[in-house]
């Protein structure tokens, strides 16, 4: 039998916030509707951005973040030092997103091929970026984070996953028929819901896949320090 490879948890931390942000920038670019998971943070990045140019998605990311670890710790009964790193996180992601967004803006390219190209690849990697941030012990995004905790009670991620994804689908058609009016999609259209009843199960074989492939083990000693 061939021996696993050793991925450490660090590095799933990294590529996991690159992944998840380069996914997020492809599916914005291919303008099929966002993932569920950031369609509200996108609808009030656009409808702020037209009083505040300066508020980018990047920005509403881990403003509408701050708010859900505020729920998780009312739900969760608790306040852990994880969240205030997941917080951290969000910030560190944000930027990227940003940054992500930024380059693809500069790559010339139209058509519907390449629309779907960009849709497409971006849900894979997406998925990908999530199922490497379950892998680590570095507080992920309160996107991640929320499910993670919710996990641990029930063992099941993919249908954790899936419930809140519907769920954040449902608040981002809210907030897009409250700011833009009733029939005027913006941010959440056909491929939000289709990422939103597959996303989870993606994420769920390619966790799989990655524990097949891979032993995660921790390259340094900080596990106890996140974990409080």
């Amino acid at each position: 039998m061939k021996a696993k490879r050793i991925f450490y948890t660090e590095l799933a931390y990294i590529f996991g916030i690159l992944t998840l942000a380069a996914g997020t920038a492809m599916m914005e670019r291919a303008d099929f509707g966002m993932s569920m998971v950031v369609a509200p943070a996108y609808v009030l990045h656009l409808k702020i951005s037209q009083r505040l140019p300066f508020y980018s998605f990047g920005m509403s990311e881990y403003v509408l973040q701050a708010v859900l670890l505020t729920v998780l710790s009312v739900v969760m009964g608790r306040f852990k030092l994880g969240y205030l790193f997941s917080f951290v996180t969000a910030v560190i992601y944000g930027m990227t997103l940003d940054l992500c967004m930024l380059a693809l803006g500069a790559i010339a390219w139209e058509g519907m091929a390449m629309r779907v190209t960009f849709y497409v690849l971006g849900m894979i990697v997406c998925a990908l970026g999530v199922a490497l941030l379950f892998h680590t012990y570095i507080a992920p995004e309160a996107y991640e984070l929320f499910v993670k905790e919710l996990s641990t009670r029930t063992g099941r991620i993919d249908l954790v996953k899936t419930v809140y994804d519907c769920c954040s689908c449902a608040v981002g058609i809210a907030l897009s028929f409250a700011f833009f009016g009733f029939g005027h999609f913006e941010g959440v259209k056909a491929g939000t819901i289709l990422c939103a009843l597959v996303n989870g199960w993606m994420i769920g074989r390619i966790s799989d896949a990655l524990e097949k492939g891979f032993t995660f083990r921790d390259g340094l000693s900080l596990r106890t320090l996140f974990e409080r």
